[in-house]
């Protein structure tokens, strides 16, 4: 069967979370605030990041007056934030993460691939088509997916990768 570009892209993107996902969960709970570093987002910190800007991705891509230079990023991120800005648990961080992207993937399937096919204005102000602003957010979550990996090996657990392409 031949998929529309938007339906690569979305497979795409829900690889990309539910290997974020598969990362998370190796985490013990009482580990979600660990931070390798004074100066870097803990475990919880990535999770609730890696939601605002997916948030932020499937809103201002699905709206038709979308535009990601119509206020400075951190009021942008602002903006969709706060079904997630709170959120501390394991269990909480986790429900969210499936939930945010079931929630991302319907409105990208009710904007419809016409409308992804469209152009957006980057955060550089210069435009771009919606479908890869789209693989810019996916993009996103994989190098977080990369830092929650070293983490986990910071902390002598195996990522779910490497489990993963391991068997075990």
């Amino acid at each position: 069967m031949i998929k529309s570009l938007l339906d690569e892209a979305i497979e795409s993107w829900e690889d990309a979370r539910n290997g974020v996902i598969a990362e998370l969960e190796i985490f013990p709970a009482d580990q979600y605030q660990f931070r390798p570093t004074p100066t870097v987002r803990s475990v919880a910190q990535l999770a609730v990041h890696i939601m605002e800007v997916s948030l932020m991705m499937a809103g201002e891509l699905t709206r038709e007056d979308g535009d990601f230079t119509r206020a400075p990023f951190p009021r942008l991120i602002g903006e969709y934030a706060k079904p997630v800005a709170k959120l501390r648990t394991k269990r909480e961080l986790l429900a969210a993460m499936r939930r945010t992207l079931r929630e991302g993937v319907k409105q990208f399937r009710d904007a419809g691939e016409l409308r992804m096919l469209q152009t957006i204005k980057r955060f550089d102000g210069e435009r771009g088509t919606r479908l890869q602003w789209m693989h810019h957010g996916i993009s996103q979550e994989m190098y977080h997916r990369g830092q929650l990996a070293l983490y986990a090996r910071v902390l002598g657990m195996k990522p779910a990768l490497t489990r993963r392409i391991e068997g075990s």
